[in-house]
């Protein structure tokens, strides 16, 4: 029997490995998605004849109904500018049970059998790895979703914070050596260990802002593969193993490349304040911004031979990804080139962008990475900006005294004509004026993202 379920989860891990390398690219993802879910089922029916279940069948079919139940039912009601934050919510679903999984081994009794101390060192390690992705992956929730005590980032912020940080996650250590060096099952030692996990997730969350959190989530992903490998070589799961790598190693490089993309260290995302990057007297901004009616911008478009199109986070706002593309088709039906931009940090989670996108239809051939297109926007007649801020800030090439200068952005800039739709006059998540918004080659198309693309559609039909 042993050998039997062995194999089906190394036939699990296969099935996860092909969709995530299926998940790699757009036209496969939704198919690479499927293959990991098989993966699951697989794992999920085959554990129900593992010889240390000892018939805990009504447990583990009520766990599956509830949570199951719970996940179609979110899945279904989630709108796709909320799947950030459902994310966040999930992966830190992950880290928990793998902190969870480990407190169970920690507290049973081993008598005579006690685990070796090798076994519970990875044991205390995939729980105070598993329960910091759970509550920063938690933390990184409420940001998201602005619930209302996350909003202000500064005020988790405070002198010596880092040192406060520093501290809680040497006691924790400590406190998980301990447990694993005596063989303690001490439910109050066990419990205090978790507090002081589940805290210094939370606290190392709760001050980083917003701009940060694809990188965040992305981190928080790692930790929870990692946690649920390190668990999996407790129970001596293979699946557990496989799949916690898998999604550990993919999380690590993703979080890297998200870094790269900013032009910062992971280090520096979670230990320095956003708006203190920057180092002296930002330059001023000059110029004036100059707003355009949605028609003279529908003329200027219909009239234009190649149409760049950036998408942002107010585009997911206003759920107007749909009328863009419907706007596009008019273009292209015009005999315009019309290509999108996506830059890797583009709203609030790695490929946010390019899932509204494919939600509205638009072909793949037609979305672009940063570093693909960069070079076309000075060929480009227009450039339209819908929603996107600090992505497009010419100061991250200029301005030494902002925070996000070395960024990589896209060079908006360049092209002939640039329209931003914008519903006011804010700043972006830096905090800071996008020069590129009072450059003469810029006007302001104000107004929420899915009514001004509805008439620019009008617009451009009104032109015959």
């Amino acid at each position: 029997m042993g050998y039997l379920i062995e194999t089906i989860y190394f036939v699990a891990a296969v099935l996860f490995i092909i969709g995530l390398k299926r998940m790699s690219h757009p036209t496969t993802a939704r198919s690479g998605i499927l293959w990991a879910g098989y993966g699951m089922v697989v794992a999920t029916v085959i554990t129900f004849i593992h010889p240390q279940i000892h018939g805990n069948y009504p447990l583990m079919i009520a766990a599956i109904a509830i949570g199951g139940g719970i996940a179609w039912w979110g899945a279904k009601k989630v709108a796709m500018t909320a799947m950030p934050q459902m994310i966040a919510i999930y992966n830190g679903m992950g880290g928990g049970a793998a902190a969870a999984i480990a407190a169970v081994e920690l507290l049973k009794d081993h008598g005579q059998q006690a685990l070796p101390v090798s076994t519970l060192v990875l044991a205390v390690a995939g729980a105070l790895i598993g329960a910091v992705a759970f509550s920063g992956s938690v933390v990184a929730f409420g940001k998201l979703q602005e619930l209302k005590f996350f909003k202000d980032d500064a005020k988790f912020r405070f002198t010596g914070q880092q040192k406060v940080n520093a501290a809680i996650f040497a006691l924790a250590v400590v406190l998980g050596l301990i447990i694993a060096l005596s063989h303690s099952t001490s439910g109050v030692l066990i419990s205090v260990f978790f507090l002081l996990a589940l805290a210094f997730g939370a606290m190392m969350a709760l001050p980083i802002g917003g701009a940060d959190m694809p990188v965040v989530i992305s981190l928080f992903n790692a930790f929870t593969g990692l946690a649920v490998a390190l668990e999996g070589f407790v129970l001596g799961n293979s699946a557990m193993i496989i799949a916690g790598i898998i999604v550990g190693s993919s999380g690590t490089l993703l979080t890297l490349m998200m870094a790269k993309a900013m032009n910062r260290s992971v280090s520096n995302v979670l230990f320095s304040n956003w708006a203190a990057l920057g180092s002296g007297e930002a330059q001023a901004v000059t110029g004036s911004l100059k707003p355009m009616e949605p028609s003279d911008a529908a003329i200027q478009m219909a009239y234009a031979a190649k149409v760049i199109i950036v998408p942002g986070y107010g585009m997911a706002v206003a759920q107007a990804q749909h009328k863009i593309w419907e706007m596009s088709k008019l273009l292209i039906e015009r005999g315009t080139e019309v290509k999108f931009a996506i830059h890797p940090v583009a709203g609030r989670m790695p490929g946010h962008m390019n899932v509204l996108l494919a939600e509205a239809g638009v072909p793949y051939d037609l979305i672009f990475d940063m570093e693909e297109i960069n070079e076309e926007f000075s060929t480009a007649d227009v450039a339209l900006v819908i929603g996107a801020n600090d992505v497009v800030n010419p100061a991250a090439r200029t301005d030494k005294a902002s925070p996000i200068y070395g960024m990589p952005i896209l060079n908006v800039d360049h092209a002939k004509n640039v329209q931003v739709i914008k519903r006011g006059k804010g700043v972006g998540f830096a905090g800071i004026e996008n020069a590129l918004f009072f450059a003469d080659n810029t006007r302001m198309v104000y107004g929420d993202a899915q009514k001004v693309a509805a008439a620019l559609i009008q617009g451009i039909k009104d032109l015959g």
